[in-house]
């Protein structure tokens, strides 16, 4: 799961190079606002790979026959649907967006470009984070890495094609993006069939069309949604506030959340285990392995964490160097990389539980600790350091993180009688 989730980062790592070796830095700028707003298109609707994940290995714990391609065809149905309600929806999405970032200017215009083609995966994207939670869920890891894998490769060699050798721009990163995830799509439904667990007489179709059944994945989904949407508000409100202090900040920021997200995915890989083991823990309702899971993920989350904080502090600079060679954009990301040198011990906590929480299907705990972090802490934190100009930003973007570990460590407890009640 950590190779699988870092190849995500890598790929970010990539459109900001492509882009970040021309000549101008609101390129990198209208990467930025792009991601952003697809991390709230998309990421938006993250519940259909967490969800999935944590009721397929409750189901998969459990061992009722047919029950985990139930959950399959019941999260599939509504993904497709969201889906193409999005493509309806792009006009008012898209003004709603931009009204938000409030980027201007150049960055703007790519960054529309840039939105009118990405947008177009949206079905083929929310049915791969069905078709990941689901092999998450049954401890199948080899699959979405042949996927994430097979389909973020893909996409870096279309960037270097379609930016460096075709000269297309921004564009060129958002087509490369949507062939790769149609490929993702492929690739996760080939290997769905090749699991053999699609077997004709398993399929329940009276329990897919099961209204109780769905009320249930809907609800816990619609708290770990509201749960995801804040966090995507915080990394939206974060560039915001960048692109407010300049583009130069704008793009150093850019650069220096690459290493971010790498961290957050690589942590990750721990946080998708816990969420198999702790939710087939709780569906084969073992005490003794939900606590064996908790804390073996976690012990190796910290220590991974460590061992990201040390690399990043050793060779920070020189990683920034890779991804652009914008003289004033390297010097900005420098003077900021000690936030990020810390980062890794503060977010560590928050990814870890995520996943034991997720594989408990908590989403109410998940959903309540994010709005006290996002607007209990990470706002009022921003209002109280602003002056600190793009350091109070970090800082406060590190409180948020911090608050979250807090936050679902202090309802750790609550979970030792998921089995029991």
């Amino acid at each position: 799961m950590i190779l699988s989730n870092v190849s995500i980062p890598l790929l970010g790592m990539v459109d900001t190079a492509v882009v970040g070796h021309l000549p101008q830095p609101h390129y990198i700028g209208a990467v930025a606002v792009g991601a952003v707003i697809f991390s709230f298109v998309f990421w938006g609707f993250g519940f259909l790979r967490m969800g999935t994940t944590g009721f397929v290995a409750q189901a998969h714990g459990g061992g009722v026959p047919g029950r985990v391609q139930t959950k399959l065809a019941q999260a599939g149905l509504i993904a497709l649907v969201l889906g193409f309600t999005i493509l309806a929806a792009q006009a008012p999405i898209r003004e709603v967006a931009f009204a938000l970032i409030a980027a201007g200017g150049e960055v703007e215009r790519e960054a529309r470009a840039y939105f009118a083609i990405r947008i177009w995966a949206a079905p083929a994207t929310l049915m791969t984070y069905v078709l990941v939670g689901w092999f998450l869920g049954t401890q199948n890891a080899r699959a979405p890495l042949a996927i994430m894998l097979g389909a973020n490769l893909t996409n870096i060699v279309l960037d270097l094609l379609f930016v460096p050798v075709l000269g297309w721009g921004v564009a060129g990163v958002a087509v490369a993006s949507v062939i790769s995830e149609y490929l993702a799509l492929g690739i996760g439904l080939a290997l769905v069939w090749r699991s053999g667990k699609l077997v004709p007489g398993l399929w329940r179709w009276a329990e897919i069309r099961d209204l109780a059944q769905l009320r249930a994945i809907l609800r816990v989904n619609a708290d770990i949604m509201l749960r995801t949407l804040c966090l995507i508000f915080a990394l939206s409100f974060f560039v915001r506030q960048g692109a407010r202090q300049g583009e130069l900040i704008l793009a150093a920021n850019a650069v220096l959340m690459n290493f971010q997200h790498f961290m957050a995915y690589a942590l990750d890989g721990f946080a998708h285990a816990a969420e198999a083991f702790v939710g087939d823990a709780i569906g084969a309702r073992n005490q003794a392995r939900l606590k064996r899971a908790i804390a073996l993920t976690g012990r190796w989350t910290l220590g991974i964490a460590a061992v990201i904080a040390g690399t990043y502090a050793l060779g920070g600079e020189l990683l920034i160097a890779a991804l652009t060679d914008l003289a004033e954009v390297r010097d900005q990301a420098a003077r900021y990389l000690p936030w990020l040198v810390v980062s890794p011990l503060i977010s560590a906590w928050s990814f870890w539980l995520d996943g034991v929480f997720i594989g408990a299907t908590r989403g109410q705990e998940m959903r309540n600790t994010m709005l006290l972090a996002t607007f209990g802490a990470y706002l009022p934190a921003w209002w109280l350091l602003a002056s600190w100009g793009n350091h109070g930003l970090w800082a406060a973007f590190l409180v948020f993180l911090a608050a979250r570990g807090i936050g679902l460590g202090l309802l750790l407890p609550r979970l030792r009688g998921a089995i029991s009640s």
